[in-house]
């Protein structure tokens, strides 16, 4: 059995997590700026389905992307080199966060919901929340957007209209991190 928490709740120990399903913590409160940078300090982050409480996780293990361990591949680098796309961050990212939102061909249904879309938007407005764009000709066809915390980069969600966008956001956002040293 999980907690039910309360705007005022703290969350449990992540180490009370369950194990099945893998990393379920906690359900309720709200998506408050206070709760999810909370959350994120502590490796919990919201995941949930239309017409569910908000569900609270800290999956073990986790993945981690270290920025300068990421490797582009040979098919990447030649699109990179094309320079046909440009990539530019922080421009779109309510756009960013709807097309990760939108369904896929071989998913139904999506947890990010308008819920979900307000609170990270908020986080946007405070500097916190960001988006790496990729566009080809002036159109948005690629992107990702997730949470900056320190050190941390926590990557949220991505998507791709065309092929490799969605990888050539990623890649401009790991020389990034590398750049800044995280």
């Amino acid at each position: 059995m999980i907690p039910y928490l309360h705007r005022d709740s703290v969350f449990p120990p992540v180490e009370l997590a369950l194990r099945q399903p893998n990393g379920l913590l906690a359900a309720g409160a709200d998506l408050s700026p206070a709760r999810l940078l909370d959350a994120y300090r502590h490796g919990i982050f919201p995941w949930f389905s239309a017409g569910d409480p908000i569900l609270w996780w800290s999956p073990d293990p986790r993945m981690v992307l270290i920025p300068h361990e990421f490797r582009i591949s040979h098919s990447l680098r030649k699109t990179l080199r094309r320079g046909k796309h440009e990539v530019r961050t922080d421009t779109a990212f309510e756009p960013v966060m709807r097309a990760c939102a939108a369904p896929r061909d071989d998913e139904g249904g999506t947890w990010i919901q308008e819920e979900m879309i307000a609170a990270y938007v908020r986080l946007h407005r405070l500097g916190v929340a960001h988006s790496v764009e990729t566009w080809l000709a002036g159109e948005l066809v690629g992107g990702l957007y997730g949470v900056a915390i320190g050190r941390m980069f926590y990557g949220e969600s991505m998507f791709s209209r065309k092929t490799d966008s969605s990888k050539i956001a990623l890649a401009h956002l790991c020389a990034q991190l590398q750049r800044w040293n995280l």
